[in-house]
Formats: structure tokens, sequence, C-alpha cells
């Protein structure tokens, strides 16, 4: 095993891509001259030139579409975003193009695009840097959306999506960027579509993805665990589309109770859809209906104050846990 930062993890599962593939490049707004916004790129330039790594100007419609086209004559580009709330203006290219291209050609022509970049709220960045995007992005057919929690995840998934030939939605989060963790050494891919039992659990289970893990979930486990006496099974989703149903249903037979966490807003988000797709085939199993902890419905506020108290909480989370395991 090695330790190293998120934003490692993620720069050498690109540099190991285009060692592999000469058709992989990276593609995006100061990615390359200034070793990327965040500095997930830091010495991709000098590696691999310009060529492979391009600094873009401001326009993610334009180099959006660029990287759609290149994707349709068999080069496979890594998009960065600095932020996925500025893709609201390059839907068109994501949503209408990229996901429907290999539907609407009948399979001729295939996408194998990865767009990446920081989503959700990261720290005082305001309404319009803070948006979670996953449920606009994983409504959609023809694209697959992945959301890392750690650096093992962060390599592995996005290895497997970079080797992807359809359009893959790569969901990080700039707050996570710093965060250490144990990744195997090697050639080290995870598959897409398949969620991660991370505690094995009798008394309910409780699901959740991206950084909400780290922030609130994990120790709120910790506190059930030793506080409450409650044996909670923790799955982290790692793809929201396509969704793990199975392991999801697997786990709710088994525990008879479920917890969903995110950052999303609650009417229409995630948590919202992965409910939906939870609860006619497990009704059955249901000792009490699945709760839901989210957001506040209220744009992200800058205070920081505000910012943590319209998020999901480690009370929140454990009196969700209580309420369905009547206690």
């Amino acid at each position: 095993m090695a330790v190293m930062q998120l934003r490692e993890a993620l720069r050498s599962a690109m540099t190991e891509e285009m060692e592999r593939d000469e058709n992989v490049f990276l593609m995006g707004e100061e990615v390359a001259e200034y070793n990327g916004a965040y500095k997930v790129s830091e010495g991709m330039l000098e590696r691999f030139g310009p060529d492979r790594v391009i600094d873009t100007p401001i326009s993610e419609s334009g180099f959006s579409g660029l990287g759609v086209g290149a994707a349709m004559v068999g080069l496979r580009p890594i998009i960065e975003f600095m932020s996925w709330s500025f893709t609201l203006v390059c839907l068109d290219q994501i949503v209408n193009n990229a996901a429907n291209v290999r539907y609407m050609s009948g399979g001729q022509v295939k996408i194998p695009i990865t767009f990446r970049g920081g989503n959700g709220i990261a720290h005082q960045l305001g309404a319009t840097h803070s948006h979670r995007t996953e449920s606009i992005y994983a409504r959609i057919p023809g694209l697959i959306v992945v959301t890392p929690s750690n650096s093992a995840d962060a390599k592995g998934l996005l290895k497997s999506s970079i080797r992807c030939d359809d359009p893959v939605i790569f969901l990080e989060n700039e707050k996570m960027l710093n965060d250490k963790g144990d990744v195997p050494e090697g050639e080290f891919t995870l598959p897409l579509g398949v969620a991660d039992v991370e505690r094995q659990g009798a008394d309910v289970t409780l699901i959740s993805y991206g950084r909400p893990l780290d922030r609130v979930v994990r120790p709120a486990v910790k506190a059930l665990t030793e506080n409450e006496n409650i044996d909670v099974e923790l799955i982290n989703l790692r793809t929201l589309r396509p969704l793990d149903t199975q392991t999801l249903l697997e786990s709710i037979k088994k525990t008879n109770r479920c917890v969903i966490v995110d950052e999303d807003w609650g009417y229409c988000g995630m948590g919202s859809g992965i409910l939906f797709k939870l609860q006619e085939p497990a009704f059955d199993y249901l000792d009490a209906p699945i709760k839901y902890v989210h957001s506040d419905e209220i744009p992200v506020p800058y205070n920081h104050h505000l910012e943590e108290a319209m998020m999901p909480s480690v009370d929140k989370i454990v009196s969700a846990v209580k309420e369905v395991c009547y206690r």
C-alpha cells in the first residue's frame, strides 16, 4: 500500500492511463502551465507535453464540445472543470451530445470521454460555486456517474472511467483533495457500477457517497456503534449511475431499515432518486420507512456557520438512525 493524497491518486490514475494509451489526453482551464487550479495535474505538462496536456480558454461549452468531437473519432479525452457548478453552461454538450451519440448512431460511434472536477459544497464558495450536480447527470441515460470518497476510490474509479467507452461524469470535491489514504500499489482499478459495503452490520443500512462519508457519515457510525449499541451496515455507493441496487437491497433485506445521506437538496435530490429505486422492491422487508438526511432547501450560504448548519451533521444522522430503529 502507498499513502496518497486524493489529488495525488487522481494524478497517478491520469498519468498511468496516459502512459498506457497514447489516445488519452487532458484538457481544461489551467491544467497545464499552472499545474491545475487545485494542482491535480502538477508536473503532467512537463511529462507529456502541450499536445496532451492542454490549457483552454474559460469556455466550458467550447472545450467540452471539442472533447466530445475528439472522443467520436477515437481519442480518450479527460476534461477537467474547475467546478461542476460551471457545467450548467455546457449541458448541451454533455446531456444532449455526449449522452446520446452512441445510442443515436446505433452503437457505431463510441464516446470514451471522462469529465471530472470539483463537485458540491466545498468551503465558503457561495451559492454559485456549490451546486451538487449529481442529481442532474445521474438521471440521464447514456451517462455514467462516479463519485469517490477516498484516495483508493479516486485512483481505481478514475482509471476505469478513462478506459470506459461511454461518457463518465467523475465528481470530486475540493475539500477532499488533501485527504490521505491507502492506495494499492501496482495496477489497480475498481469496477464501475459496484457499491462497496464498508462495514457489515445487522441493525440498519446506511447509504452514502462522496465527501459526506468522511465528513459526517463515518463519524456517525462510530457514535452509533459506541454510544447507542446500533450495529450499522455502511455502504459507499461509488457509482450513482448505474446504481448497484442489488447490493443495497440485499443489505436492507438483512437489516430491515435504511437511512440515505447526501448533501443534495431533498426535493428531487440524489437521495430521493435512490429512495425511489429502493422503496418498492424493499417494501416487504422494511420495519420502518426509509429516512433521507439531506441539506436544507436553501441556496448554499457563504457564511461558514450557516453553511455548516444547512448540511447533514452527525447529530442529524444519529437521530435518523435512532428513529428507524425505534430508539
